[in-house]
């Protein structure tokens, strides 16, 4: 069965596709299969205490899987992003486990002996969080869960105290739940305690609530080593991004936001303040937290949310960046740019790489194949796997034979390595391993990573990239930074942050604070800079993430101030943005390209 299983994925393109004769195509295409890691950092640094749970949920269920399918398949090659932030997180996951002090409240309460006696505050904690998921896909498949989300749904349009209701038993069994169906795939299908859970259902017990718990802390313990044990086989590569993920380009110049935009409404500070300086802060404590887990800085960076300007590429070539990624949406605009005519079809133009100097220092950028990263990220959770896994050989089949013996094609399939997976059943187990396995047999598809492609280009084996005089400002997002920028809520988010960076660069140059202090601000305001506050704002995001966020972003502010010991502005208790009651995906991820309904 295991045998007819990895070829039918390759069997069934050619029924429905029809079989495209590659010996009319020798060489190789050669597949960058890009997977991004990142969490915003969900601290509030004055406690410790954790706001949002993601970082441990996706690291259960998203982090470990994807370890999992390379480790599986020793033929297929893949490049991971790790951003610091994130690995940040997990490290201080595993130091609250090892101190016995954890300081998120949800994983907490996992592990507490009584739930029968719990505050309001703590009930509301637990059944507002324990249904967060994708209903289809991650609650609705297990009776037990099912139904104590109707008990829920009865109750929630009663008064406030409505929860007092819900018994001890009912938490448990939520919490339990909830852990449960954030595990892993993998997990699911190997461990047998956690089988043994999801077959009894209900009436978990303390006991078994905290082994789970400790289960947990096993997952997130081995976790960083088992990517590092791949990078070391050579097997897949793992680059970085600036440390908290901001927008580098934003960073130094706003007015960048107008090479894709160019009647876009700005912040009404005309720049981030010492914005260069902040860039290179964030790059070069990147490379030192990668040398510290990987041994090595990374060759190459992924930007925060693949945005990238003329400026920002040349600030990552001086500090010794081999490579960048971004979106097909910018390298258009860029050749748009230089040429002011219509560009060709993409098949003539990006299935290779590309060089950016600046300076004097060079980087060989990459660009993300929209389409294709977008059917995995958006179009194939609603396909049988094999249906899926056909459609996308096919669609690289065509790309190599359209090379019409313009070199080998080198594609860059590029996205969130976490965020699409709860849309898949089984949170795209099959859909990964016949994926794999398909790519695996191919006869022309090779699997690489980013620094073999440059390898081989030096070797002879690819053509050198071509050269790009100058690059249009924009992110893989539309090619432009309208999910960041331009936007009257996203506007406001900026000036209320370049407030909060003037007090700062007043209070540095005071010397009035210890080198402790200064470090603690100066870690705060990096958090500050992230770029995820500014994705959430907006009309078209759901309103509850938007809230969420919204609330953090202005938390985080705050905890600058008060790290400055300056007063914390009273707008500040205000929010920023409201959301909608209907986004795509949860407002999660994003297409390349905007499509029209």
């Amino acid at each position: 069965m295991i045998i007819r299983r990895r070829g039918f994925a390759l069997a069934f393109c050619f029924f429905v596709f029809g079989s495209i004769d590659m010996s009319d195509h020798p060489s190789k295409l050669y597949l960058n299969l890009y997977w991004h890691m990142h969490q915003p950092d969900y601290r509030d640094t004055l406690t410790g205490e954790y706001v949002l749970p993601w970082t441990y949920l996706h690291a259960i269920k998203d982090y470990t899987d994807m370890a999992y399918h390379v480790e599986q398949n020793p033929h297929v090659k893949v490049t991971f992003n790790f951003v610091p932030v994130l690995l940040d997180q997990i490290e201080d996951y595993v130091q609250q486990f090892d101190s016995g002090e954890i300081r998120d409240p949800l994983l907490a309460m996992l592990a507490r002996e009584n739930l029968e006696y719990l505050e309001k505050h703590e009930r509301c904690l637990i059944v507002d969080s324990c249904f967060k998921s994708h209903h289809e896909k991650m609650l609705a498949p297990y009776a037990q869960y099912q139904r104590l989300h109707n008990i829920y749904r009865a109750l929630k349009h009663e008064e406030s105290t409505a929860s007092n209701y819900l018994s001890g038993q009912y938490m448990a069994d939520l919490i339990t739940w909830y852990h449960l169906a954030w595990m892993g795939e993998s997990i699911k299908r190997h461990n047998l305690f956690v089988q043994s859970l999801m077959s009894k259902g209900e009436q978990f017990t303390v006991q078994e609530r905290q082994k789970l718990f400790n289960l947990i802390a096993q997952i997130m313990r081995e976790l960083p080593g088992r990517y590092q044990h791949l990078a070391k086989q050579g097997r897949i590569e793992v680059s970085s991004t600036p440390h908290y993920h901001p927008i580098l380009p934003l960073l130094l110049d706003f007015k960048s936001t107008r090479d894709a935009m160019p009647f876009a409404p700005l912040p009404l500070h005309k720049a981030y303040p010492n914005g260069k300086q902040r860039a290179l802060a964030h790059i070069r404590s990147a490379q030192q937290s990668h040398k510290k887990r990987f041994g090595s800085q990374p060759n190459g960076m992924w930007p925060a949310e693949g945005a990238v300007s003329y400026e920002g590429l040349g600030l990552m070539a001086a500090e010794g960046v081999h490579w960048a990624a971004t979106g097909q949406g910018v390298l258009a605009n860029s050749l748009q740019k230089m040429s002011h005519s219509n560009i060709p079809d993409k098949a003539d133009y990006l299935y290779q790489s590309y060089a950016i100097q600046h300076e004097g220092h060079k980087i060989v950028c990459f660009f993300r194949d929209d389409m294709l990263s977008d059917k995995i990220g958006f179009e194939y959770a609603k396909q049988h796997a094999s249906v899926a896994v056909a459609d996308f050989i096919h669609e690289l089949e065509e790309i190599h034979a359209q090379r019409n013996g313009n070199g080998p094609a080198v594609v860059s399939v590029i996205l969130d390595g976490e965020n699409a997976w709860e849309y898949y059943p089984y949170n795209g187990f099959y859909f990964l391993k016949e994926l794999y396995e398909a790519l695996a047999q191919h006869p022309v598809i090779q699997t690489t990573t980013f620094s073999e492609v440059l390898t081989l280009t030096e070797q002879g084996q690819l053509p050198p990239p071509t050269t790009l005089s100058d690059i249009a400002a924009g992110s893989w997002v539309y090619g432009s930074f309208s999910t960041w920028i331009g936007e009257h809520d996203k506007n406001n988010a900026w000036d209320l942050l370049c407030d909060a960076k003037l007090v700062y660069d007043r209070v540095m140059a005071s010397a009035q604070l210890s080198v402790d202090e200064q470090k603690a601000c100066e870690r705060q305001l990096a958090i500050c800079e992230g770029s995820d506050w500014f994705w959430w704002f907006g009309d078209y995001n759901d309103a509850v993430s938007v809230q969420s966020f919204d609330r953090l972003y202005r938390r985080n502010l705050a905890n600058l101030y008060q790290l400055l010991k300056e007063d914390v502005p009273e707008h500040l208790t205000q929010s920023i943005s409201q959301g909608t009651q209907a986004a795509d995906n949860v407002g999660t991820m994003r297409r390349g390209q905007e499509v029209n309904v």
